[in-house]
């Protein structure tokens, strides 16, 4: 009982020095659709005490889409953003300083299908023209696939109305009551859909081969990002936010669907534990197994982008300010 005591003392003496090490040990994260498994790696970190044990209170805002916490990151409302590497990308050319210091995905886990009934008009991304199609919010990453995939296909995405759905129950009953014609989203959105019999899929990135025959090579999907000066203000606090994500990913690198389950919260299932199991055995790749994207991933990001985006096929991009891993290599990865 001695021994426990002092360990028990010990542990008191050396938590709050640890966290007085850290710049800022509150913390607002933005991410637009957390219950996807896009974003995994932040509930795992969340739900299993990751943030705290590494001295972190975060406060996650949850919003209908990852163009909208990139405006709140930009605005001052959350200090990071798990969200989509492409934006790290976009706001160089906007003059805004934004990197990512660690990638959760190296696949987009993004999936284009079009309404069952319709698979015979929809053959292909180019037939999108004049089509309404769901994506999780405009300006995201589920509409910038798309975009990609329309202007790959020689059709000009501008042609398309595309309607922000969510990520959840919102994006499945807007496919089901025809709201839209076609749909972008990821897991587990997608896979009810699947189960439903609701939809026939043309563009699938949820797999390396899917993701090399759409984009020719990986493309990274979510990190976390933030803006440069806080980075250089608060390298303590960046430091243990990146430990935390990448104790996640080593999680969930030996994790099972069920050990899974069992740590989210039963809502992420959208009222079918079956579905969501088969769901996270079939996201199982996607994730990212060092937290380091590769220079081809970044230049793959890139290439997508400025397929469909003049603004950024004319600026000066510097693909190596968008992404530091010296957090990550701190972290063991």
């Amino acid at each position: 009982m001695g021994a426990a005591l002092a360990v028990a003392a010990a542990f008191h003496l050396v938590a709050p020095a640890r966290a007085a090490e850290l710049e800022q040990t509150s913390i607002t994260l933005g991410v637009g659709g957390k219950p996807l498994l896009y974003y995994l790696p932040l509930t795992i970190a969340e739900q299993k005490g990751f943030f705290k044990e590494e001295g972190l209170d975060v406060t996650i805002n949850d919003f209908g889409g990852g163009a909208k916490s990139l405006q709140a990151l930009i605005g001052g409302s959350v200090d990071v953003v798990a969200g989509a590497y492409e934006h790290t990308i976009r706001m160089q050319a906007k003059g805004q300083d934004i990197k990512a210091v660690i990638e959760l995905g190296r696949f987009p886990g993004i999936v284009l299908a079009v309404k069952k009934e319709l698979a015979g008009e929809i053959k292909s991304p180019a037939d999108l023209v004049g089509r309404n199609v769901g994506v999780t919010a405009p300006g995201s990453s589920t509409n910038f696939f798309v975009n990609y995939l329309m202007a790959k296909a020689g059709a000009d995405p501008a042609q398309a109305a595309f309607i922000g759905v969510g990520a959840g129950l919102s994006a499945v009953a807007s496919m089901q009551q025809g709201e839209v014609e076609a749909i972008v989203n990821l897991d587990p959105v997608i896979s009810k859909l699947e189960a439903d019999d609701t939809i026939v899929i043309l563009a699938d990135a949820r797999t390396e081969s899917g993701t090399k025959e759409i984009f020719g090579g990986s493309n990274p999907a979510a990190v976390l990002y933030l803006k440069n000066d806080f980075i250089e203000a608060n390298p303590n606090t960046v430091q243990a936010l990146v430990t935390a994500f990448k104790r996640a990913l080593d999680w969930l690198a030996t994790a099972t669907p069920k050990d899974v389950a069992a740590t989210v919260p039963e809502a992420y299932y959208l009222g079918d534990k079956d579905l969501y199991l088969r769901a996270v055995a079939a996201s199982k790749e996607t994730y990212s197994r060092t937290g380091i994207i590769p220079p081809q991933g970044m230049q793959s990001a890139y290439n997508m982008l400025s397929q469909f985006d003049p603004e950024l096929a004319s600026a000066k991009i510097d693909l190596s300010a968008t992404f530091t891993d010296r957090f990550v290599e701190a972290a063991g990865g």
